[in-house]
């Protein structure tokens, strides 16, 4: 069963209306019918639905709630991603596979090294169009909420926000003595954290960028012996983190 999501606005009393690309999703890729059941969560406060189908129209579906979901998809520990900005179509398949796995926001980062460049006028498009590529992935693995896709950022940025998080770590290939392990065990997990994650592009962070993030408080971690392509080391970081704190 898909989850769909909608405004706040959308939902009076005890029936949702669900509107815009989800209507023909429903009505013509899923094929579902009258009196068949999806569950809808509410973007604004994450809360989840069983509903039951009673209208389709052509531009809008009408449901009505059946029960409350009480149980959550959703970790207790919030992951950031801060992402050097890599060639051709990676940073569709990070945003995809981070959602599924459960991150809760993603940073795109212009770093030294990223060789893809993303210029002001086409910076709104791209993303928008991950945005929508977190939505989907989303719904397909039944998230109570959509991870934001923000702005375009640079180190400065980064290193201005590393007192908001309990720990931001950073891959890195050149340290060798500190795991991801031996930092995650110092954090209380008694309290819900909040964990950002640095990854370089294709050619990895500078020794600079390193120094300056270190500077501000970050801690390099190694993730093993083999050296990790961009878009499997952020997924490897965060999928080891919801390990460590969900099982």
């Amino acid at each position: 069963m898909f989850k769909f999501f909608v405004e706040g606005n959308q939902i009076q009393e005890n029936t949702i209306r669900i509107i815009e690309n989800d209507v023909n999703h429903i009505s013509n890729v899923l094929r579902l019918h009258q009196n068949d059941k999806i569950t809808i969560c509410n973007k604004d406060t994450s809360k989840s639905y069983i509903c039951e189908i009673i209208e389709l129209a052509r531009e809008y579906i009408n449901c009505r709630i059946v029960e409350d979901v009480e149980d959550t998809t959703e970790s207790r520990v919030n992951v950031d991603i801060f992402q050097g900005i890599p060639k051709s179509d990676k940073m569709e398949y990070i945003i995809q596979k981070a959602t599924e796995i459960g991150v809760s926001n993603i940073y795109p980062v212009q770093l030294e090294r990223c060789v893809a460049k993303i210029d002001k006028k086409s910076e709104n498009k791209k993303i928008e169009r991950w945005q929508k590529i977190a939505e989907v992935a989303a719904k397909q693995s039944k998230r109570d909420r959509i991870p934001k896709i923000e702005s375009l950022i640079n180190l400065k940025n980064i290193c201005q926000n590393i007192v908001k998080y309990d720990i931001i770590l950073i891959a890195y290939e050149n340290e060798e003595n500190i795991t991801l392990k031996d930092e995650l065990k110092k954090l209380d997990r008694d309290k819900e954290l909040n964990i950002g994650i640095v990854i370089g592009p294709e050619g990895g962070l500078s020794e600079k960028e390193v120094a300056e993030l270190c500077g501000n408080g970050a801690k390099c971690v190694t993730l093993g012996k083999r050296i990790l392509r961009t878009e499997t080391a952020a997924l490897v970081i965060l999928s080891d983190i919801m390990y460590e704190f969900e099982l």
